[in-house]
C-alpha cells in the first residue's frame, strides 16, 4: 500500500512539474496575444509617446521617441528648462539643466546609464520573443496585485539583469514591474490600457523610486509615424 502511495505521489509530482514548466510559455503567449499579437508588435518600427509626468505637485510634459531596437530620445521641460536623454545604439548623450546638476549643454551619458536605458529600445518588454532574445523566464507563482490575481514571472535578461513582472491572470496584461537600478529598488504599476492601431498601451504608470512617487499619464501614442533620425545625433556645444 505504501509503495502504491509513493508511486502515485511521485507521478503527481512529475505531472505538476511538467505542467508548471509549460505554464510559463502559456502565460507569455497569452500576454503577447492580449497586447495585440506578435505580428502587430513586430510590425512596429517607430513609436512616439506623449505623456504628462506628475511629481512633487508639478506637471511635466514628457515625449519619448523610439526607433525600435535602434534609438531612443526622451525629452521633458522642467520649469522652463529642457532635459533630454538619448540612446543611439550602444552610446548615449544627454542635456541636463543646472538645477539638475548639468550645464545645459550636450554631454556624454555614463556607460551605466546607457546600459539601463538600452532596455527601452525594446518598448514591448522582455517577455516578447524572450527565447530569441536569449532571456530566461521563471514562474514564481500566483500573487495578488491590487487585489487581483497575477502571475509572478522572474525575468533574467541576456546580459544578466533581473526583473519581476506580474501578469494579470484575467487580462494577461502587465500590471506591475519590479526592478533594481544602481542598487535602488523600483516598482511600476500599469493600468488603464487603451488600444492604438491594434496594440494596447498602459495609459497610466505609477512609479516608486528614490525620487519618490511619480505618475505618468499618456496623452497620445503614434505608431509608425515618420521620425527624423537627426534628433538622435548629439549636437555640437
Amino acid at each position: 500500500m505504501k509503495t502504491n502511495k509513493l508511486v502515485v505521489a511521485t507521478f503527481a509530482a512529475l505531472v505538476s512539474i511538467s505542467s508548471y514548466a509549460q505554464t510559463v510559455d502559456e502565460i507569455v503567449d497569452k500576454h503577447v496575444a492580449a497586447m495585440g499579437g506578435l505580428d502587430k508588435i513586430k510590425g512596429v518600427n517607430t513609436l512616439v509617446i506623449e505623456r504628462t509626468l506628475s511629481v512633487q505637485n508639478m506637471e511635466i510634459p514628457n515625449k519619448t521617441t523610439v526607433m525600435v531596437g535602434k534609438a531612443l530620445r526622451t525629452e521633458s521641460s522642467v520649469m522652463g528648462n529642457s532635459m533630454v536623454q538619448v540612446v543611439d545604439g550602444t552610446t548615449g548623450w544627454m542635456i541636463r539643466p543646472a538645477m539638475m546638476g548639468g550645464t545645459g549643454d550636450p554631454e556624454d551619458m555614463p556607460a551605466e546609464m546607457v546600459k539601463q536605458q538600452v532596455g527601452q529600445l525594446d518598448p514591448f518588454g522582455a517577455l516578447v520573443n524572450y527565447k530569441e532574445k536569449g532571456h530566461k523566464v521563471e514562474l514564481i507563482g500566483k500573487e495578488k496585485v491590487e487585489k487581483a490575481d497575477a502571475y509572478h514571472l522572474k525575468v533574467t535578461t541576456k546580459d544578466g539583469q533581473t526583473m519581476d513582472e506580474f501578469i494579470d491572470a484575467n487580462t494577461y496584461m502587465l500590471t506591475k514591474l519590479k526592478t533594481n537600478v544602481q542598487g535602488q529598488d523600483g516598482e511600476i504599476t500599469f493600468s488603464d490600457y487603451k488600444e492604438v492601431d491594434g496594440i494596447k498601451f498602459a495609459n497610466t504608470m505609477d512609479m516608486t523610486s528614490q525620487m519618490g512617487a511619480l505618475t505618468f499619464v499618456t496623452n497620445k501614442v503614434t505608431v509608425n509615424g515618420k521620425v527624423d533620425e537627426s534628433i538622435f545625433k548629439k549636437p555640437a556645444k
